[in-house]
């Protein structure tokens, strides 16, 4: 599927592997020589990013600066001519929401992060941000509104996000898409029958609004409980 996309940058989310550990198909992906990858310090197995380009970068920098959450991995910016890149996997608030303290201060480190790159050059923001921003956004709302992914506090600070002047790129285009999902449990059948979240986004600087063309949901590429995403812009 890769190969067919032919993508100009790559980004992948939890991929819990170790920089050395890096499958030698992946590191031998055709058109996508430049590899950048993150894990988690001391934690095999958990969380990690990696950032595949098939021009160089600028610039790349791991983290987003803050001592607490740099060591699991979660995020690789890379400069290009016209815009910064970054690949995210924001923590899960975890069952019972015992994490969701630690998830809202990365939320409000990572803003600052984006904000100061932002003052650069454009972002465009792609990952697995682990929220559903509106009910529009999950299958079932109402039933979920106490669960990791759903919680006002999540939500709000997504909305914090959009109102310093970022543009969810899919809802922006389709405002009333409904049943546009990127992630499904495997229990239950749930895939087959919908009953998703959107979990996964294109987030860019509002003065990138003009350079996007399109971003699609890539709803019948199998291998995992999330599907791609795939923002086009003309840059």
């Amino acid at each position: 599927w890769v190969q067919e996309e032919a993508p100009d940058v790559l980004c992948l989310q939890e991929t819990k592997c170790a920089v050395s550990a890096v499958p030698a198909e992946i590191r031998a992906l055709p058109g996508l020589p430049h590899q950048f990858w993150s894990s988690a310090k001391d934690r095999p197995g958990y969380s990690g990013v990696g950032l595949l380009a098939k021009t160089e970068p600028l610039n790349v920098t791991y983290g987003i600066g803050d001592p607490e959450h740099d060591v699991d991995g979660r995020v690789v910016t890379a400069e290009f001519p016209s815009l910064f890149v970054v690949c995210a996997y924001v923590p899960n608030a975890g069952r019972g929401l015992v994490r969701l303290e630690p998830r809202l201060r990365f939320d409000a480190a990572f803003l600052a992060f984006l904000q100061r790159l932002d003052t650069q050059k454009p972002v465009l923001l792609c990952g697995d941000l682990n929220v559903a921003h509106n009910e529009i956004d999950l299958c079932h709302p109402r039933i979920n509104r106490s669960n990791p992914g759903f919680t006002p506090q999540e939500r709000e600070g997504f909305s914090r996000l959009l109102a310093a002047g970022f543009v969810d790129s899919f809802r922006h285009l389709y405002p009333e898409a409904r049943g546009a999902f990127t992630f499904w449990t495997y229990l239950g059948g749930a895939r087959a029958r919908n009953v998703g979240w959107r979990l996964d986004y294109a987030v860019l600087s509002r003065r990138l609004l003009g350079a996007l063309c399109d971003c699609k949901i890539r709803s019948t590429v199998a291998g995992s409980d999330h599907c791609p995403i795939t923002a086009l812009l003309a840059v």
